[in-house]
């Protein structure tokens, strides 16, 4: 099992910027990808971005030039957000993969981010 909490959501004007954090413990050796969605109000929850064991890494069209993913250590993945939007307005989830493809096994609770225009 996986645990992952996140930190670092807010409140931000359009133009700003903000870092989430997200912390692993447990099996955390077991993870080969680690990545963050995002669900806004009404809409499905979505990639934002995601980063191999490896660090390689993808992006939604919407976020590439704006966001970066990192793993900072074996249990520690960062999204630095520059150039925040109104449309980045969600909830954002850390996930945890054991296997290279298919949905993340493991979900935090999610952390708020809200641009205001």
């Amino acid at each position: 099992q996986v645990q992952l909490v996140e930190s670092g959501g807010g409140l931000v004007q359009a133009g700003g910027s903000l870092r989430l954090s997200c912390a692993a413990s447990g099996s955390i050796y077991s993870i080969s990808v680690m990545g963050w969605y995002r669900q806004a109000p009404g809409k499905q929850r979505e990639l934002v971005a995601e980063i191999s064991s490896s660090n390689s890494t993808i992006y939604t069209d919407s976020v590439k030039g704006r966001f970066t993913i990192s793993r900072d250590n074996k249990n520690t993945v960062s999204l630095q957000m520059n150039s925040l939007e109104p449309e980045d307005t969600a909830v954002y989830y850390c996930t945890a993969n054991p296997r290279y493809w298919g949905a993340p096994t493991y979900w935090g609770q999610g952390t708020q981010v809200t641009v205001s225009s």
